[in-house]
């Protein structure tokens, strides 16, 4: 083990060397920020006035209406004297569009949002914006055309968690929750953790990453641990298990826990229970006999039984628990009914599933029913009555050993076996190039199989031929080949000159975007043909991996970080204000938004339909939740909505998730689900706050009751204040008839009714969700931008460039033709200039 560490390390040095000398690059161009220009005039220093005059470049007839109407409404604040924002459009330059790109895109996103001229300032009719944005697009769209500029992606691209988990999952089809092995990955502004600029690696990380390759490669190879180890499973306080809480436990089951558990080799393990208990640590439902079983992928492995026994001895007076001690027995009773709940078994190496559930009694309770108790009330209730609960399992083991057993991994791994000593070279020769082709995103050369086949020879020497082939894997798991997605410039390359990616670049690209993993067999062959150059190939190979379930980490990534859904397990509503959040519910609301997610891009419905979509999944505890009668049952099931329901339910707006995650513990915020809108729905975000905002007033003018919406209107009477809030109030006060756990309401704080009406700075007028999924609808070309641009930066792993705006145009309108469709998206993206090429360094 020694002389194992020491190659690795060895090599390790070798490798961070070599890394410093052509370090990750870390930049990230400073973005204009699309809100800047709605900043006071007086935040911004003027220039020194010149006594020479303004010079402004003549205009031919096609340009001098345009020129006009900057005169007449822009250059007021956005001329050389004051520079608002940044912007002299007084000598800006109508005949040379492309000259100043960055620029008049800029322009082109004020015009297309209405965000300028500010209110109460006069303002072009809507013919006049939508005619300027065209001609500016149409100019800029036609030079992009001429000479398009992909843009430059960083040389190194670490893998991030997911993909690194992924692409462990589909190299030696192994499960491995790798949380426990590597910490989380930062997340850019953008709000992404794929971003190139964002993952970098550091001494520590490595060590991390050195650690993970060693157990992962011994569960692969089906090594036993060195020691018996022990794996803890919990289960929340908050989580109710009052029902079936799984598909992969059994019909006529209730509580406990479905646990997807690898089992290193085959051989003896324990299994030990504790249930949930009270704040004096009494076992709960002990007046109640319960049977508890344990299975192993269904197989029933043994049922115990617990409570309902006459208890020993006298108890504590009741609710006096803590304070009062009763007899030792009952004590002794009452402290470790559970003590007896371990099992030993035997388990076939590999993932299986592990069940610990109770049998669900069908008996109704007697007497008057009481409230479901939370919070303090849950702690300190000392009642023998109700159902117990599984706090946690913990799996330990192996504590004998019959073998490496035969597991997925080691099928996926070990493609052949030597018949004899003098076979095993060239078993492992075939075994390794397998593996590093898939690994590396690449043919390999003989240069990395021989250094593999080094690792293979010193793992060999000090055991068996599956001890080397695991140091081989050891090495290719921290190997820069898979840890990195390296986009090198040709060597004969000028500066700064867009070129076209390789083939095998190119299905990284796409695998990465789709799957976050790696590339499977098929594309890789085609990578290594050439074929991924002709765009028919790219778009049947585009769709045919949209088709397969591994895309469904485009929900889990893409989509779990763009509408929030990864904040969601770090949301904690006060129990006081809500008590009746638990588990189950914030479960039911990710299951919601995961499934309607992934029947959109299944269906290859519009992306339209996240707005707006007559149905939604639920199951009993949601249903309830939101109001919706009918619904019986743990399982989630599509739910088509009446037509109240499909106002109030349909499309994200109504989500319990994305209203959860953007409100306060303790109330609702107009401010943050505004926010959200304009960033993720409207693509204009608001810039960022400036220091020492006062709080919100707690009360309205005089100490009076007030609602949200009357102490935000006391906010923005500080006009530094109004110019954000302005834009950004309005949507979310749209959705104030839902609280902060997205229940339907009619009135908020204070018992005042809502008033969920809105006013955009340009004067348009709407009313609650219905009004608000109306206005985006009515800007749908605004949305669907928003949408590709986020799209497009997660594909490339960098943020968006004023330059990615005519390729952006030219996806949404071609898509249009196919109704806005995900595919069309997504293929649309696949096929662009930025997706396909790159810029060489400058």
């Amino acid at each position: 083990m020694r002389r194992r560490s020491h190659a690795i390390l060895g090599w390790l040095g070798i490798a961070l060397v070599s890394m410093s000398c052509s370090p990750i690059q870390a930049r990230l161009q400073a973005q204009p920020r699309l809100f800047e220009a709605s900043r006071p005039s007086a935040a911004v220093a003027p220039q020194t006035q010149s006594s020479a005059p303004t010079t402004v470049a003549p205009v031919s007839e096609d340009a001098a209406p345009h020129r006009a109407v900057l005169d007449r409404y822009c250059v007021t604040c956005h001329n050389e004297r004051l520079r608002t924002a940044g912007l002299a459009l007084d000598t800006a330059d109508l005949e040379r569009v492309a000259a100043g790109a960055q620029v008049w895109e800029k322009v082109v996103t004020k015009l297309r949002t209405g965000g300028m001229p500010p209110r109460g300032r006069p303002r072009p009719d809507p013919e006049t914006y939508d005619t300027f944005a065209s001609w500016l697009e149409t100019e800029l769209d036609r030079a992009y055309a001429t000479r398009p500029d992909p843009g430059r992606t960083e040389t190194f691209h670490r893998l991030n968690r997911a993909e690194y988990q992924n692409a462990v999952r589909d190299l030696l089809a192994l499960d491995v929750d790798v949380r426990a092995l590597l910490p989380g990955d930062d997340v850019d502004e953008h709000g992404f953790d794929n971003m190139a600029d964002v993952l970098t690696l550091s001494p520590a990380l490595m060590e991390r990453y050195v650690s993970a390759a060693r157990k992962i490669a011994r569960l692969a190879v089906g090594r036993s641990p060195l020691v018996p180890t022990v794996d803890t499973y919990k289960v929340p306080i908050l989580l109710v298990q009052n029902d079936r809480m799984s598909d992969d436990l059994p019909f006529g089951s209730r509580g406990g826990v479905a646990i997807r558990h690898h089992f290193p080799v085959d051989g003896e393990y324990d299994l030990e229970i504790r249930l949930h208990r009270n704040y004096v640590d009494y076992v709960r439902g002990l007046g109640t006999r319960h049977e508890l079983d344990v299975r192993i992928d269904g197989v029933l492995v043994t049922r115990f039984t617990v409570g309902g026994d006459q208890p020993p001895g006298k108890r504590p007076p009741a609710s006096y628990a803590g304070n009062i001690f009763g007899d030792p027995a009952w004590e002794e009773y009452a402290l470790f009914a559970d003590a007896d709940l371990k099992v030993r078994f035997h388990a076939q190496a590999g993932p299986r599933i592990v069940g610990v559930a109770f049998v669900r009694q069908f008996a109704e309770p007697d007497g008057v029913l009481q409230p479901r108790q939370t919070a303090f009330g849950l702690a300190v209730d000392d009642q023998r009555d109700g159902h117990a609960a599984v706090e946690y399992v913990a799996i330990g083991g192996p504590y004998s050993i019959d073998g490496p057993g035969d597991t997925p991994s080691r099928r996926a791994l070990f493609v052949c076996r030597p018949a004899d000593r003098g076979g095993e070279e060239s078993c492992a020769r075939e075994i390794l190039s397998t593996l590093a082709r898939r690994a590396y995103r690449r043919g390999v050369t003989d240069a990395d199989i021989d250094t593999l086949l080094e690792f293979y020879d010193a793992g060999r020497r000090e055991g068996s031929f599956d001890a080397g082939i695991q140091l081989a894997l050891e090495r290719i798991l921290i190997s820069p080949d898979f840890l990195f997605r390296i986009e090198r410039d040709p060597t004969d390359i000028a500066p700064a000159t867009a070129y076209r990616l390789s083939d095998g670049e190119i299905a990284s690209r796409l695998s990465f975007f789709l799957w976050s993993s790696v590339p499977d067999a098929e594309l890789l062959d085609l990578a290594e043909r050439g074929a991924l150059d002709d765009p028919a190939v790219l778009e049947e190979q585009t769709r045919r991996m949209l088709a397969d379930s591994r895309s469904k980490a485009l929900i889990d990534n893409f989509a779990g970080q763009w509408l929030y859904l990864r904040n969601l397990r770090g949301v904690v509503p006060d129990p006081v204000v809500f008590p009746d959040f638990d588990e189950n519910l914030r479960d039911a609301f990710q299951q919601e938004t995961e499934l309607f997610l992934e029947s959109l891009l299944r269906e290859d419905r519009s992306v339209l339909d996240l707005l707006g979509a007559g149905y939604t999944f639920l199951n009993e505890r949601l249903a309830r939740h939101y109001g919706i009668p009918g619904v019986y049952g743990s399982h989630f099931r599509r739910v088509a909505l009446a037509a109240e329901q499909a106002e109030r339910r349909g499309g994200i707006f109504g989500h319990g998730s994305l209203l959860t995650v953007t409100s306060y513990p303790n109330r609702t915020s107009p401010v943050l689900r505004g926010k959200w809108v304009l960033t993720n729905i409207l693509g204009t975000p608001p810039p960022p706050p400036p220091p020492d905002i006062p709080d919100l007033p707690e009360r309205g003018d005089g100490g009076a009751r007030a609602t949200v919406r009357d102490r935000l209107q006391q906010h923005r009477e500080n006009p530094a204040c109004a110019v954000c809030h302005a834009p950004m109030d309005p949507l979310g006060l749209s959705l104030e008839n839902y609280d902060a756990i997205g229940r339907w309401r009619t009135t908020g704080e204070a018992d005042l009714p809502i008033d969920a009406s809105g006013t955009l700075p340009d004067g348009t007028e709407f009313h609650g969700p219905v009004g608000l999924r109306t206005l985006v609808l009515e800007r749908q070309d605004q949305f669907v931008s928003t949408l590709t641009e986020k799209l497009l930066s997660y594909a490339l792993g960098r943020g968006p460039e004023y330059f990615d705006r005519p390729v952006i145009r030219t996806i949404v309108r071609d898509a249009a033709s196919d109704s806005y469709r995900w595919s069309s998206l997504i293929v649309g993206i696949v096929k662009s200039t930025p997706f396909r090429m790159r810029r060489s360094a400058s």
